[in-house]
């Protein structure tokens, strides 16, 4: 683990310009459904690769790098959706995890992580889990209001946008703990954006 580096190895890289098309945020639901179904199928794969990863941690102290960058890669597409869906993004997502999106997860490479974490992650993950959950729901209910928001003015709040991405970024942190992408649990320190 790295319970002392300053930097946490997951994060969010905001570059969006808070502007808002109209037509899609009206639609923004709908046009998600493509991505719903990825994100469904592909989970599905990211699952048997997480036990893979839990298997080979258990023993060898560390994920290996294909299986990390795979689940890496999911959920670099996951927040991408998240942040179209809950408007913190404007432009469609790719249907990939390639190139750069205007809410980005940053998530450093494979590093050894305790044995031991590794194998009660499940249960060490539950006060985060928790936590996602009331994060999840704030934001839902914030998006309803940032959807009525960008509707009559186009774009969207500054502070609206930053608290929010703040929580999605801890959310991000959580699932890349459970995913074994990091041996470092959840931080809620740090701006919104690092």
């Amino acid at each position: 683990m790295e319970a002392g580096s300053g930097r946490h190895p997951v994060g969010l890289i905001v570059t969006d310009d808070l502007r808002r098309s109209r037509l899609t945020v009206f639609l923004r639901l709908l046009l998600a459904i493509p991505h719903f179904v990825l994100l469904y199928l592909w989970g599905i794969a990211v699952a048997v690769s997480v036990l893979c990863s839990w298997l080979v941690a258990l023993f060898a102290g560390r994920v290996p790098a294909g299986l990390h960058d795979f689940g890496a890669a999911y959920l670099r597409y996951s927040t991408r959706v998240s942040a179209y869906v809950l408007l913190l993004a404007d432009p469609y997502p790719p249907f990939s995890s390639a190139g750069s999106y205007p809410v980005d997860a940053r998530v450093d490479p494979a590093a050894p992580q305790s044995r031991l974490s590794v194998l009660f992650r499940l249960l060490l993950a539950i006060p985060a889990g928790l936590l996602v959950y009331v994060f999840r729901t704030v934001n839902t209910v914030l998006a309803v209001f940032g959807w009525f928001y960008a509707l009559a003015l186009g774009s969207m709040n500054r502070g609206l946008r930053d608290v929010r991405a703040w929580m999605l970024r801890y959310e991000v942190q959580t699932y890349a703990y459970v995913l074994l992408l990091t041996g470092r649990y959840p931080s809620l320190g740090g701006a919104p954006t690092a």
